[in-house]
């Protein structure tokens, strides 16, 4: 029996900057197995660049995650570690934070030598659901 897959649809920032991270055509991506009993449907892998949020997610790590909105940050997301979409069109994995004012938000690593963005504007936000160590990642071809 084969183990399920989830496509990767492209990376995100944890310190490294990562303009578009949809960088596959959708259907075009690598897959990734993932561990039976994980739902396969509406969920989207991304693979993390950088350690700003290392320990606890580490460069190669496989984030799973299913967006509930196509703009905004549902209630739920805030305070929780999310894939974000900034207003720049970056892709990011931190903890989300309300910022100073309504419509801001501060992006949390949780790496201590490394920065928190204050006060960003945020086209959306999904909450991780599920992670993969690099140690455990398999890719296989789509």
């Amino acid at each position: 029996e084969r183990s399920p897959t989830v496509e990767i649809a492209g990376a995100v920032g944890a310190g490294a900057k990562v303009p578009v991270f949809e960088a596959y055509e959708k259907g075009t991506g690598p897959r990734v197995q993932v561990v039976s009993g994980i739902p396969t449907s509406g969920i989207v892998a991304v693979e993390v660049q950088g350690d700003s949020m290392a320990p606890v997610y580490a460069p190669g790590e496989i984030l799973l995650y299913t967006r509930l909105t196509e703009e905004g940050v549902p209630d739920d997301a805030i305070g929780r570690i999310c894939v974000i979409e900034d207003a720049e069109g970056n892709g990011w994995v931190k903890q989300l934070k309300n910022g100073s004012e309504p419509g801001l938000f501060h992006l949390v690593s949780i790496n201590p030598g490394a920065e928190t963005m204050h006060d960003r504007k945020v086209k959306w936000a999904a909450r991780v659901r599920f992670n993969l160590p690099p140690e455990v990642v398999r890719k296989v071809p789509s």
